[in-house]
């Protein structure tokens, strides 16, 4: 079967994405992570045009990597089909960190270089697309982080550098010290996480031309819940209006705005992935988006 077309957005020369993302971070949580069963998601996922695999050495306890790397194992030539993004930085108890008294970040020069040598260990790959620094670290020392990941672009073990959950001031101060282009930030954006809309964390990534990355772009689940049904029922209307499910209108909420947000799904539901795409098919026009937003939010705008 052909791939569906999936629009791709260019994060920086050489690297582009796919415009919607698959989230591995509860790939460890399925009843089956066998890698035929993970190749099959991958699969589903490239049918779609969904070519980018969003990872992060914490997810399943520092377990969802290998899980990964498993598959690319047992089939090689998928690693040429897809882009992968995975993170650094956090520290917690368990897996290879057991030993740690209390999570914590590091965002050190030697912390930053260990967690990508592991991850390309356990991914079964040479290269990552995309490295992002997990999270603010309140300790970090910009002219030690930038220099790090500068270092790591330089020898091709990472093609790409972003953050993820960053502030504007963050953000900021991380660029100051490196050479290369922080190419995106992976935040919160949803139906039910709609401050960055207003905050000028948005702004300032526009105002940049960078393209944020959204995680969980359905809130967890959490647009589905009943004290959420004034919004459920828009969702539906539209959805029904257009030959969808609900969670493609919410997608499409995004997909609407002119950051170029790139949503991350999650499911590990080899049947949901295969219809993620609709959410590409769903046309919002302006007063569809702010009758979403307002049932979202519970008020009209001022």
């Amino acid at each position: 079967m052909a791939p569906h077309h999936l629009d791709r957005i260019q994060l920086s020369p050489d690297l582009q994405l796919s415009r919607l993302v698959y989230g591995m971070w509860r790939i460890g949580d399925d009843a089956d992570t066998s890698p035929k069963h993970v190749q099959a998601k991958i699969e589903a996922c490239l049918a779609q045009g969904i070519t980018t695999m969003d990872q992060a050495d914490i997810y399943g306890g520092y377990t969802a990597e290998a899980i990964l790397g498993a598959a690319l194992k047992t089939s090689p030539s998928l690693r040429d089909k897809i882009e992968i993004v995975t993170k650094c930085g956090i520290v917690a108890p368990a897996g290879r960190h057991s030993a740690a008294r209390v999570k914590h970040y590091d965002t050190s020069a030697a912390h930053i270089t260990a967690s990508v040598e592991a991850s390309l260990r356990d991914m079964a790959t040479d290269y990552i697309d995309l490295l992002l620094i997990h999270r603010p670290d309140p300790l970090m020392d910009p002219d030690e982080t930038g220099p790090a990941l500068d270092a790591l672009v330089v020898s091709g073990k990472v093609r790409t550098v972003g953050v993820s959950n960053f502030r504007p001031w963050d953000f900021s101060l991380l660029q100051s010290s490196m050479e290369a282009e922080l190419v995106t930030n992976q935040i919160e954006i949803s139906l039910l996480a709609a401050e960055v809309f207003t905050n000028g964390d948005l702004a300032y990534l526009q105002e940049r031309n960078i393209a944020p990355m959204a995680w969980s772009p359905l809130a967890r689940g959490g647009i589905f819940k009943p004290e959420h049904q004034p919004l459920m029922a828009v969702l539906e209307r539209v959805a029904a209006e257009q030959g969808v499910d609900a969670s493609a209108v919410a997608l499409a909420w995004l997909l609407h705005h002119p950051a170029n947000i790139l949503p991350i799904i999650g499911t590990n539901n080899i049947a949901r992935i295969a219809t993620s795409a609709d959410a590409t098919k769903v046309t919002i026009d302006r007063q569809t988006w702010f009758e979403l937003y307002t049932a979202a939010t519970g008020k009209q705008v001022p």
